[in-house]
């Protein structure tokens, strides 16, 4: 009898594993556990780990935008020209979206805050060298190391979150703050970048990294260990998986900035992409048969993960192209200041942070991510069509009214996603989700900067900013309409 009821419930034990893992393709089955895990941190120590991770995710999504309003002036200090200049910013997006994939798993398999630790050194000591650099190739350098600093910080900031919180609503609170961070910054950038330039030097937009970098190091130093892969799964690490997804990820990213400036039927823009599109196939082919792969292609068939990463692609391109675009149309069609460029995206931050801290979270605790997802988007569309509004001779109040619409509706989206994909997951694969997200999101933004480029840089910039920005609305309306059909109901 004792045998016959063993034998019961060891089949019941695996048949609901079987139906498990049925139904979430990204469950890992009991007889093979790949992480070892550490009990939930206190609250105090919760809260200095969400202090930690908001405070470097806020650097990373600062150090992206703020040097827009900058470049003239990094132009004449170091002579490099403009086209030159250019790479300050598109170095650091460019290791930014290269790495971001590969960083993500290595935080999952060395730990997230050893991962993050380490990227926060190098992202200080490289705004360092960023502020020191005498000519324009070594400020590219340093830019260059510090968004490969930043790759690994993102990721590994939101795995931390997902393993200190484990109790959902609680992690939706911290998630709202982490996104209304990183928003925060990306819409302070100009403003920081103009004030500073302005005030200063420009130099001192990386100079002011190092105090920040060193209290978010601080805080993070005497937090607990939590989830990360055992020391079987350390011990084996995919080289071709990395190698490919870089050599991928850099081949899109770099086509992207020299096609919107050169043209996208060069030869350097289609060899890239055509690198890229060979170490897609090596990657995916790679990756299927490792035992281990660095990123499980299981992971795409879950709806959450495939759905999230199209929604983040969208929303960066759009807020991502505006600012881009506005920066410019303000200082060279509407013949603004920078610090009056910089100034007018001050009310985005503002709104984009209480939305996302008041607002985002509970929303999605009352109609759900898919739901909120899907109102931020088609929000976000309505307020590209906005901006077709805005021209050189109004006022400063009403262009800021017209930048409203614009946080206000997509600071709904990026909580929604972020929450969707982090409940979706392991804690174990948080890093690894948060580079695939992360990194569409920074493809995206990648994508709308080269092609708003291409198409204002043929001489009619007032037809090339519609045509964008009528664009983006065309992609976040399709990404909304794919989320309401597609994605699971009422995560919350």
């Amino acid at each position: 009898m004792a045998t016959a009821r063993a034998a019961m419930v060891t089949g019941m034990t695996a048949l609901t594993a079987t139906r498990q893992r049925a139904t979430n393709p990204t469950a890992t089955a009991p007889a093979a556990p790949s992480i070892t895990t550490s009990p939930a941190p206190s609250a105090a120590a919760a809260k200095r780990i969400l202090a930690a991770s908001v405070f470097g995710f806020f650097l990373v999504g600062l150090d992206a935008m703020v040097v827009n309003v900058a470049l003239p002036a990094i132009n004449r200090s170091l002579a490099g020209g403009l086209a030159g200049a250019q790479w300050v910013i598109d170095g650091y997006t460019l290791a930014f979206a290269a790495l971001m994939l590969s960083a993500g798993a290595l935080s999952d398999r060395v730990g997230a805050k050893a991962a993050y630790g380490l990227g926060l050194i190098g992202f200080t000591l490289s705004s360092a060298a960023c502020g020191l650099a005498p000519s324009l190739a070594l400020l590219i350098t340093g830019r260059l190391v510090q968004g490969a600093a930043a790759s690994l910080m993102l990721p590994a900031s939101l795995a931390l979150i997902r393993q200190a919180f484990p109790d959902p609503a609680e992690r939706n609170r911290a998630i709202a703050l982490w996104t209304a961070a990183g928003s925060a910054a990306a819409a302070a950038g100009p403003v920081a970048g103009g004030l500073i330039t302005a005030a200063v030097d420009w130099r001192w937009i990386f100079f002011l990294n190092l105090p920040a970098g060193a209290a978010a190091l601080a805080l993070l130093v005497g937090t607990p260990k939590l989830a990360q892969a055992t020391s079987a799964a350390r011990a084996h690490f995919d080289v071709l998986g990395l190698l490919s997804s870089v050599v991928a990820l850099a081949g899109l990213t770099y086509g992207f900035i020299e096609g919107g400036s050169k043209g996208f039927s060069t030869a350097p823009v289609l060899a890239s992409f055509a690198a890229a599109l060979l170490a897609s196939v090596v990657f995916a082919v790679a990756e299927s048969r490792q035992a281990q792969p660095m990123v499980p292609l299981a992971l795409f068939k879950s709806r959450a993960m495939s759905l999230t990463a199209a929604a983040g692609f969208s929303v960066n391109a759009a807020f991502y192209g505006v600012i881009f675009l506005l920066s410019l149309y303000f200082q060279q069609v509407a013949h603004k200041s920078p610090t009056v460029t910089g100034l007018l995206f001050a009310p985005i931050t503002a709104v984009v942070s209480v939305v996302n801290v008041t607002v985002a979270a509970r929303m999605v605790a009352r109609i759900g991510a898919r739901a909120s997802m899907t109102v931020g988007l088609t929000g976000t569309a309505g307020a590209m069509l906005l901006l077709l509004a805005v021209r050189p001779d109004q006022p400063a109040w009403v262009l800021v009214l017209l930048l409203i619409p614009v946080s206000f509706a997509g600071a709904f989206v990026v909580p929604a996603l972020t929450i969707m994909v982090m409940g979706s997951v392991p804690a174990e694969r948080a890093g690894t989700a948060a580079g695939i997200v992360n990194t569409s999101r920074q493809v995206g933004g990648a994508l709308a900067v080269a092609v708003a480029g291409a198409l204002v840089a043929g001489g009619d910039f007032a037809h090339g900013m519609h045509v964008t920005l009528i664009g983006i609305a065309v992609l976040l309306a399709v990404s909304a309409v794919a989320v309401q059909l597609l994605a699971p109901g009422r995560e919350r």
